[in-house]
């Protein structure tokens, strides 16, 4: 089967999941896997990265592709995408050097952009620089207000909460301030008794919390007075915004039309995750409108259905598979030692601190993650 597999977006569990697999099982097959950096960033790891240099994740959360291909047929290249010039059959990708990548199955996971100490430079020679001066900025600030805390844009934004377990861990005596515009942490998908849970864990580690409320700029770092939509004065030495994230679509709805984004610019999807108007595109994760949290293990899900379609649109299987959704289940941190852990399935249930410290808090799940990606 002597076909080009190009996939735009190498995030972890998503592009890069469906790259490996696809590798492995279409040997004859050209598998080109596009990123802006030459790694993967484990994300879930920015808050405790970004805060303080006190661990190694800048050594082992950004993960080479160099061991993502088992097989010799798998090709990285780093690069951004401008455009898509789709064809009747195949099409070609453009990257904004001027590369073109020819294709019979596009595989669209481009991510999302974010926002502050979130969004990551793509230029990687900019990303050490970039982590350092986060790093500084805790260090000098006393008085640090996060900014976000739930449902912004496509998802949920869970950064804010992680944020302050971090700078608590490291700082316990810097005043944190989370702004958030709903009455409670998260969103409605999670019980209120969970996220009355989670509040009451910040709560008792020094955490003030203005909540129902919203702050529309964000000031550059140094002493400030910040003011509320709602008039709430806080003093403030820095300033980070946490909030959710929004799709980076914007090439796909130039090159093959804006009705291909919904009203959120998330691409739209068949339950094969094939785009409606073109069978030989699928796309995956935070930038599809599944209805349903924006998260890795979604990512991982979306993989292994994409990466089945892949192999029996190009072998003219008369079926794809459909997905059917995943149970909402979700592990919060709260510094390296608690948080709180939330699984959608019989009625729902809580786990506390134990539970969270051993699967999560941890290690932010690096070890796991470096093995989905060959190390």
């Amino acid at each position: 089967m002597s076909k080009n597999i190009v996939i735009v977006g190498g995030g972890i569990g998503g592009g890069s999941g469906v790259a490996r697999t696809l590798s492995a099982k279409l040997p004859a097959a050209k598998i080109t896997l596009v990123n802006p950096l030459p790694y993967a960033v484990s994300r879930p790891t920015l808050p405790r990265m970004t805060v303080s240099a006190g661990n190694d994740l800048f050594e082992t959360a950004l993960i080479p592709y160099d061991k993502l291909f088992t097989t010799p047929n798998g090709t990285f290249v780093q690069g951004v995408v401008e455009s898509i010039q789709a064809d009747k059959k195949g099409g070609t990708v453009l990257l904004a050097d001027g590369k073109q990548l020819p294709y019979d199955v596009l595989v669209l996971a481009p991510g999302s952009h974010w926002e502050g100490l979130l969004n990551i430079p793509d230029d990687s020679a900019a990303v050490t620089e970039f982590i350092a001066a986060g790093r500084e900025n805790f260090k000098k600030a006393q008085k640090i207000v996060l900014v976000g805390g739930g449902s912004v844009a496509i998802g949920k934004s869970l950064f804010t909460l992680k944020y302050a377990g971090e700078i608590k861990d490291v700082w316990p005596s810097k005043e944190v301030t989370i702004v958030h515009g709903s009455s409670n942490l998260m969103n409605s998908t999670y019980p209120s008794g969970f996220r009355k849970g989670l509040e009451k864990s910040l709560r008792a580690r020094g955490v003030k919390l203005v909540l129902d409320d919203y702050v529309d700029e964000i000031p550059a770092p140094g002493p400030t007075t910040i003011r509320t939509r709602k008039g709430t004065v806080i003093e403030a030495d820095l300033v980070v915004a946490t909030r959710g994230p929004r799709p980076r679509t914007e090439f796909v709805g130039k090159s093959l039309g804006a009705g291909t984004l919904d009203e959120k610019s998330q691409i739209k999807v068949k339950p094969t995750f094939q785009l409606l108007e073109h069978p030989d595109i699928f796309a995956l994760g935070d930038a599809v409108n599944t209805i349903e949290q924006k998260q890795v293990m979604k990512a991982m899900a979306h993989s292994a259905i994409v990466s089945a379609n892949v192999i029996a649109y190009l072998t003219g299987a008369s079926s794809l598979k459909s997905y059917k959704g995943s149970s909402e289940m979700i592990v919060v941190t709260n510094g390296k030692n608690g948080g709180k852990g939330f699984v959608g399935v019989l009625g729902g249930f809580t786990l506390g601190d134990w539970f969270v410290r051993m699967v999560k808090s941890k290690t932010l799940l690096v070890p796991m993650t470096r093995g989905a990606m060959g190390y």
